[in-house]
């Protein structure tokens, strides 16, 4: 136990050395936390349409969809057809468009709009903070998401650098030369281009939108007790000639053609990589060279006997607290980071298995420090202190 704490106060005692080597591990930590947790982030708002939607059982589409956000309008009668499919509950129709509302000082912002359901209003907003879901029914009415609410979709100030003035309900918008009156805030997980949400109904959607052969989006299904998920999506296919999804199956489709067709992937995957290169090298060089510096105690302890497996075992121990201290420190300000950014325009997700494969990545630095350390101390001769 004594050679123990002569180890810790051999590290603790060089500041300078400990601190540089916390910091390469803080830092480590930090980018491959932060990073992982911006990356998962980009992807869950990919699909967080979906994820605010959690009625149906399926997504019923064109087969040639890829993602959530590309829409191949369907002719209206296959959603009788889908409605007549053994197993199917009920159906209902979604429009889901980008259209371009009229600011009042005249300038134009494009808004995801979500047409519903007159009926059901299914696949409305998951949670209101000013008015109700019902009140789509009133005439020309629309709910707004709350970040569109208070950023592109807000009011100019009385003067240019007064602070702009939140949309609330009572106001008007102007949606493809079509008056909309603001019934409802809503909270809905931000999309991946940041574009404000509008909900209405889907009847008034079809007036909103630009005129077209074909304006259905997709059909929402609801599966009948007793069947299974699966087997009814098949059945769709074979007698609509439509793809049909489960919503993980769906969420699984979009994260992958963003992970296959953009450059998301790489960006992120060479910034963690860059950040456990930069650990392993200010670590592993300022642990070296710690080393160094201590060579004459080591050389002490092994002419009081001490062996080579003891003296791994302090090395260890060293570089195991720098790995603690260090990934601690990192991730606790990456946690941080999570806390300021929820609800903001930074896409931010750290699930648990962030933080373990941080933790990994900072033991590997600390494997590859102490390995790279060994040699030189295991050639080490105990005369080395008895020479001037």
């Amino acid at each position: 136990m004594g050679v123990y704490v002569i180890a810790l106060k051999m590290l603790i005692g060089n500041r300078g050395k400990f601190y540089a080597m916390v910091f390469g591990v803080a830092l480590t930590s930090l980018i491959i936390t932060q990073q992982s947790s911006i990356f998962l982030g980009l992807m869950s708002r990919t699909v967080g349409f979906i994820f605010d939607t959690p009625q149906p059982d399926l997504w019923v589409m064109d087969p040639k969809v890829q993602f959530v956000d590309d829409v191949k309008p369907l002719q209206d009668t296959k959603l009788f057809q889908v409605r007549g499919v053994e197993g199917v509950e009920w159906a209902v129709p979604l429009y889901k468009g980008a259209l371009r509302a009229r600011l009042p000082n005249g300038t134009f912002q494009t808004c995801n709009v979500i047409g519903l359901d007159d009926a059901t209003l299914v696949a409305g907003p998951p949670t209101m903070i000013d008015g109700s879901l019902a009140d789509l029914r009133r005439a020309d009415g629309v709910i707004v998401d709350e970040a569109g609410a208070n950023g592109k979709l807000a009011k100019p100030g009385a003067t240019p650098t007064s602070p702009r003035v939140p949309l609330r309900v009572g106001d008007v918008l102007e949606l493809n030369d079509n008056r909309a009156v603001v019934v409802g805030i809503a909270r809905a997980t931000r999309t991946f281009q940041s574009q404000p949400v509008i909900y209405t109904t889907y009847s008034r959607a079809m007036r909103f939108a630009p005129r077209e052969r074909k304006l259905l989006s997709f059909i929402l299904a609801k599966v009948r007790s007793g069947y299974s998920s699966r087997d009814v999506a098949l059945q769709i296919n074979r007698q609509t000639g439509l793809a049909a999804y489960t919503a993980p199956q769906f969420k699984g489709l979009t994260i992958r053609y963003f992970m296959r067709n953009t450059g998301i992937p790489i960006n992120f995957g060479m910034a963690v990589g860059l950040g456990f290169l930069v650990g392993v090298a200010i670590v592993g060089q300022t642990f070296f060279s710690f080393i160094v510096d201590n060579m004459r105690y080591l050389g002490i302890l092994k002419a009081m006997g001490a062996n080579n497996r003891l003296l791994f075992h302090m090395i260890l121990l060293q570089t195991v607290l720098v790995g603690i201290v260090g990934s601690g420190l990192g991730m606790g300000i990456a946690a941080l980071t999570s806390i300021l950014a929820k609800n903001s325009e930074l896409a931010f997700y750290l699930p648990w298995q962030v933080p373990v494969v941080t933790v990994l990545a900072t033991s590997l630095i600390t494997l590859i420090t102490t390995v790279a350390s060994l040699r030189k101390v295991f050639s080490l001769e105990p005369g080395i202190v008895f020479r001037g």
